[in-house]
Parts: structure tokens; sequence; C-alpha cells
């Protein structure tokens, strides 16, 4: 606090004054090493700003935290992602809400275990709904990533989310790329509550 009342023009002895704190101690505090605590927690900040900026400031703590641990071998608990975010000011857009399992659906595995990175086109294909107010009413848009190109390889829109809505962007991404024996299609959401079993919240499925 008190470097920052620093930069803004104030003296060191009147800010120490005021907080009650010695010009001594203040002098002792900012030439001490930093502690090994700290020096781990400045090495977090830098990786967890990283994650966020490659996710395009969409992902909150838990999938950041989600991509320290499994995608690059971090140890850190969840709570101390979330406080050092928090301090930094860094935060995700808000998802969707929680979608109930339906019991006695059968859902696929994940196939992914969020290693999204490919070297060839068409091995995983990545996909999500996006709901987009109008005058009109709610539209919705789902679109199928190719996790390769980072392409859109196929892509619906309509007014309701169904069975048909779904299968008309996969059917277009197959129809415009070669799809290979053995490649993934992956969703974070159910499918909906109409749909034929499919994939389930980080689950994948290999498209017929």
């Amino acid at each position: 606090m008190i470097d920052t009342l620093v930069d803004a023009g104030f003296s060191v002895k009147k800010c120490c004054e005021v907080l009650s704190v010695s010009s001594a101690g203040y002098y002792l505090a900012k030439t001490r090493p930093m502690s090994p605590t700290k020096i781990r927690r400045e090495w977090l900040n830098g990786l967890i700003r990283e994650v966020h900026a490659d996710s395009r400031g969409t992902y909150g703590s838990r999938r950041v935290h989600a991509e320290l641990t499994k995608g690059r071998g971090v140890h850190v608990s969840r709570g101390l992602v979330t406080i050092l975010m928090h301090n930094a000011g860094i935060a995700g857009i808000p998802g969707p809400r929680k979608v109930k399992r339906v019991k006695g659906t059968p859902t696929s595995d994940d196939l992914v275990q969020r290693k999204f990175e490919r070297s060839l086109l068409d091995e995983l294909w990545v996909s999500d709904i996006t709901e987009h107010p109008t005058r009109e009413g709610k539209v919705y848009c789902c679109c199928v990533l190719d996790t390769c190109s980072r392409r859109i390889v196929g892509w619906s829109i309509d007014s309701v989310q169904d069975t048909t809505f779904v299968v008309n962007a996969l059917d277009m991404a197959i129809k415009q790329r070669r799809v290979k024996k053995g490649s993934v299609v992956h969703s974070d959401r159910l499918s909906p509550p109409s749909s034929p079993p499919g994939p389930s919240p980080n689950g994948s499925a290999t498209p017929a």
C-alpha cells in the first residue's frame, strides 16, 4: 500500500506516520528477499494469467485450476487459484447453468481428459451451444471446431435446441471434412433432453 501511495506522489515518511509503520521497518521489508511461498505465488500468478489469456479471458477459477493440474501437471489447490485470481482481478465469463444428469441415460466416457492439442486435422472436434437474445426471441448456435486448425467445420442456427439442431451442425462437419476412424467429438454439455443417448458433460463420442 505504501508503494502505491508513494507512486501517487506522497512521501514515505508521511505514509508511514498515517499507517503507524516505522520508516526503518518499511525499508527493511522492501529490501528483504522474497520467501519461497511468495516466489511460488508469483510463479503461479504468471501461469494463471497465461492460461486465462489463452482462453481469451473466458476461463474462471474452476477451468484455470483444471488446466493447471490436468493440462500442465502443476500441483495447486482450487482454493489458492481462486484467491490468486481474485487478488489479481482476473475472472472468467459466467457459464451456463448446471444441467442435471438424466438418471438411466447412457453416457459416453471422457476420451480427451482436457488434452485438446492435436497435430493432425480432424482427429478431435469440440462442440458447444451458445445462446443469443434477439428482439424476436432467443437464437441458439451450435458450432463444431477442429482443435488442430482452430477452424469451425460445422455449425447450425435455430430458435430451439433439439436433436435436429445438434445433428445438423455435426452433419455439416462430416460432409465438409474427411472423418477418420477413431476421430473424436467432445462436448462439455449434455445433449438436449429430446436427443438420443450422446455425450455427457465432459463426454466424448466417435462420429458414426
